[in-house]
């Protein structure tokens, strides 16, 4: 009886594991974060929620969805190349059309603002597709990489999540304090 192929991406499953669920468990906190932020008195328009409420749900769930794509069964690693390929071009894609709503918004966006949710998603999506590219001819090299964007990724959405909390929590105070 002959064995079946082991997946050249054996080695990642728990890491994999532990991010997906990770990302998966946040994507549904960040539900609850934008439903504390519709309480608001004053709420913010659609643009400013374009622009900086679906992102870090996009980046939640662009991590639990390369990690699916990771541990899929891959004999090989053809394929995988195109999958996390297009992962990492419709990123930059969001990712130019997430800019385009933080310049238009209401609300100024901060240099820490445009680096955590403009500048380090489009990074890490750039550097998803290269690794994409990269991972036929330096596949060990090219799985570190995809790794790394991966855990940014949760990264990038936990600590924009944590952002719009803060920023809600001090907004209630603010309107408390007025009364």
């Amino acid at each position: 009886m002959q064995e079946a192929p082991v997946s050249p991406l054996a080695g990642w499953v728990n890491f994999y594991v532990i991010i997906g669920s990770s990302s998966g468990a946040l994507t549904g906190l960040q539900f609850v974060v934008m439903t504390l932020i519709s309480e608001l008195q004053k709420p913010g328009s659609m643009q400013e929620v374009r622009a900086f409420g679906t992102p870090t749900v996009v980046h939640f769930c662009a991590a639990l969805l390369i990690s699916a794509v990771m541990t899929a069964p891959w004999p090989t690693l053809s394929g995988l190349d195109i999958s996390v390929g297009v992962c990492g071009v419709l990123g930059i894609a969001y990712g130019l059309r997430v800019l385009w709503h933080a310049r238009n918004a209401a609300y100024r966006p901060d240099l820490e603002d445009w680096i955590w949710y403009s500048a380090l998603p489009l990074v890490a999506y750039l550097v998803l597709a290269i690794a994409a590219i990269l991972l036929r001819w330096y596949p060990i090299d090219a799985q570190f990489m995809i790794a790394a964007i991966t855990l940014l990724l949760l990264y990038i959405g936990i600590h924009n999540a944590w952002d719009t909390v803060t920023y809600v929590a001090l907004q209630r105070r603010h309107e408390a304090d007025e009364k």
